[in-house]
């Protein structure tokens, strides 16, 4: 809880590989982790929250906190539009409706009022145009008898009538589906926590030599494989890049992680079951690019970084020098001349 309060998604990941009870509520509030990664707009934890939940997703994306309140009602309050675009395309309730509560700013806003509502007071635009255009009513009344444009002029929002108004004939635009959905992470998610997350730099004593480094982090053996493409990587980069780097947006395709390595589509990730001695010659394999040593002094091939997505060019390193994202800083002896 007090990691997704304060947006630690690194924090958030390991806790639940070493399989943290997400449904836990505090005793003040009644609130969830969720909760509290949605009304910080930390959308990187309410990511993997939902991830760790897929059994039950629609249950706990709509589980009420006191007085009724979900993760959405929170979100839109606040004015988090890319929790509040993951949270609706997770099936968040458009229609849930509070309770009566003492604490504000809920008592303000009234029992009986929906996230949009509470979006109208927040005062964010993008938040009440994609409510509406997922199908929020405009027309419901809580029990202060506020329509959420009332509500929008009640808090100083008067910059929102165009939006709320029933009777608004501007067009409301389409939104495609959250880039931070991701299909991966749950597969990700349950291999961790099989497999162990492996947070060591270098290759672990008793490792095939044969094993071929991560071509993202070039430094742990690569033990999950993407379904379709077959890209090896470490279970930790793999993780890594399904908690943090958007996935498309396409309607055919959505919530698909592009992979680092060709930029096609991953849906699930996979255990690598090919021998290690068989794996450069495979078509997943990354047995093409240049070899390194690690620090017990066997080779082990890495990506020449030719493909867009995983690693990027150094202007200071000479030409052809690869600089590998999303580990960072690295040592010297990780940067391939």
């Amino acid at each position: 809880m007090q990691a997704c309060r304060f947006g630690h998604w690194e924090v958030v990941q390991t806790l639940l590989v070493f399989r943290c009870n997400v449904w836990k509520v505090d005793n003040l509030s009644n609130r969830t982790a969720l909760h509290m990664a949605a009304a910080g707009g930390h959308v990187k934890c309410v990511r993997l929250l939902l991830a760790d939940a897929a059994g039950d997703r629609d249950g706990y994306v709509n589980k009420a906190a006191s007085g009724g309140v979900t993760a959405l009602h929170l979100a839109a309050l606040h004015g988090h539009v890319d929790c509040v675009h993951l949270l609706i395309d997770e099936h968040g309730s458009l229609a849930a409706q509070t309770l009566p509560c003492a604490a504000p700013p809920m008592v303000s806003i009234g029992a009986g009022s929906t996230p949009l509502h509470y979006a109208a007071c927040g005062g964010e635009v993008k938040c009440c145009q994609i409510l509406v255009s997922r199908g929020a009513d405009r027309t419901v009344i809580n029990c202060n008898g506020w329509l959420p444009i009332d509500a929008a002029r009640i808090w100083g929002c008067s910059w929102l009538e165009h939006v709320l108004s029933p009777k608004s004939h501007l067009p409301i635009p389409k939104f495609p589906p959250s880039g931070y959905l991701s299909q991966p992470l749950p597969s990700l998610i349950n291999i961790a926590r099989e497999q162990g997350l492996n947070l060591s730099s270098e290759f672990a004593d008793g490792v095939d030599e044969g094993s071929e480094a991560c071509a993202v982090c070039l430094e742990r053996p690569c033990n999950v494989a993407a379904e379709g493409c077959g890209h090896e990587l470490c279970v930790k980069c793999a993780l890594d890049l399904c908690s943090v780097i958007k996935s498309y947006d396409s309607a055919g395709i959505a919530g698909e992680i592009p992979c680092p390595l060709c930029r096609s589509g991953v849906a699930s990730f996979r255990t690598t079951a090919t021998p290690a001695a068989s794996r450069s010659t495979s078509t997943g394999g990354l047995g093409s690019g240049p070899r390194r040593k690690s620090s017990s002094g066997s080779e082990h091939e890495a990506s020449s970084g030719g493909e867009k997505g995983c690693g990027s060019i150094d202007p200071d390193a000479g030409a052809g020098a690869v600089v590998p994202l999303y580990y960072a800083p690295f040592a010297p002896s990780a940067i391939l001349t």
